[in-house]
């Protein structure tokens, strides 16, 4: 999700006198941020690259690597820590979201096992599943959750949105319900894109038979990225796409509540 108050991250500090290597992964900003990316205020870390390239991308200055800045696990773990008793009092912990977090599975796996055993705090995965074969089990212990974008079910549509098939999400969302991990996952209504009400049924049903989806949201497309496109020299292909009403979005909500899931 986009930063509310993004921060650059330093540099990664050299080793000095370590005795191994520091584990470094490419960050484009990280954040505390409260309700949108897990529960509670959440430490955010936005790492740089992603393989797909979704026509909605409200950070599309995310998707290159190149465009993030080289920081050492050390470094990010350090700076939650500064933050961490507000947010155990907050109810809440740290999300690695992106980009794509799983295109850097070693720099991810370390951070998430170092938010979680050196600080105490819940762990979150932000990640469209595409990549879900690079996390490994080591890494999957150490989330408490994972944040999973299911685009479409319409295969056709998921390619156009993406550019990538849709199977590697399911894959990886099938396995999260064999482990028993929790997911909350993520569906942008799109009017005229992915708002069709077979689309919108496929999604909730596959979602509704996992047997782990604690929580849906249902996300309204807008358009508040449409500028960094720009910037960037990019055409926003959705630039006339309107953002779907109230009623439509309640309309999509209530097809997954009909699988008996909570929908936001």
């Amino acid at each position: 999700m986009a930063p509310l108050l993004a921060h650059s991250p330093a540099p990664a500090t050299p080793a000095g006198a370590a005795s191994r290597r520091p584990i470094s992964g490419s960050v484009h900003s990280w954040d505390l941020s409260t309700g949108v990316d897990g529960p509670g205020t959440r430490f955010v870390t936005f790492l740089a690259g992603c393989p797909l390239s979704c026509l909605y991308c409200h950070n599309p200055d995310t998707m290159r690597m190149r465009s993030g800045t080289r920081v050492a696990a050390d470094d990010m773990v350090a700076e939650a820590a500064k933050y961490t008793a507000f947010i155990r009092a907050a109810g809440g912990g740290a999300t690695v979201s992106g980009g794509e977090p799983l295109l850097q599975p070693v720099f991810t796996g370390e951070l998430f096992h170092r938010f979680k055993h050196e600080l105490g705090l819940h762990t979150a995965l932000d990640t469209s599943g595409f990549l879900g074969a690079r996390a490994n089990e080591a890494m999957l212990r150490d989330v408490d959750l994972v944040l999973l974008d299911i685009k479409s079910w319409d295969r056709e549509t998921y390619r156009k949105v993406t550019g990538r098939p849709l199977e590697p999400t399911l894959d990886f969302a099938r396995r999260l319900a064999d482990l028993g991990k929790e997911v909350h996952v993520r569906f942008v209504l799109v009017p005229g894109l992915t708002d069709a009400p077979d689309n919108v049924e496929g999604v909730a049903a596959f979602a509704g038979g996992l047997g782990n989806v604690s929580r849906v949201d249902v996300l309204p497309f807008h358009k508040l990225g449409a500028s960094k496109w720009e910037e960037l020299g990019m055409p926003f292909a959705l630039h006339d796409t309107p953002s779907p009403s109230p009623e439509q979005v309640a309309a999509a909500r209530a097809r997954f509540e009909a699988h008996g899931l909570y929908a936001v």
